[in-house]
């Protein structure tokens, strides 16, 4: 019994380790006003998974650190698109 309770923590353990962080950039050419960034900023950040984010209006760029176990690139640019601003991962 001791042996499966120790197998079984460490399955567990293992593959919680194997979720990671990724950081993307989505380009979301639509900001034309100092504004936008904080509309797109929260959108993201409504995301479940998402970690971080950092919009640049000069660059046009959302910068998102998110879990990859839990959402995914098409999530979030589909969270901006919903909020009015059209992203996509910039390449």
């Amino acid at each position: 019994m001791k042996k499966i309770l120790i197998t079984s923590l460490f399955l567990i353990s293992s593959t919680a380790t194997l979720a990671k962080d990724v950081t993307l950039a989505l380009e979301v050419p639509s900001m034309n006003c100092a504004t936008c960034p904080i509309t797109v900023k929260k959108a993201l950040e409504r995301v479940e998974g998402v970690m971080k984010v950092d919009v640049t209006f000069e660059n046009k760029l959302a910068v998102v650190k998110f879990d990859d176990e839990v959402t995914n690139p098409d999530v979030l640019t589909k969270a901006t698109e919903n909020a009015g601003f059209p992203s996509r991962v910039k390449s």
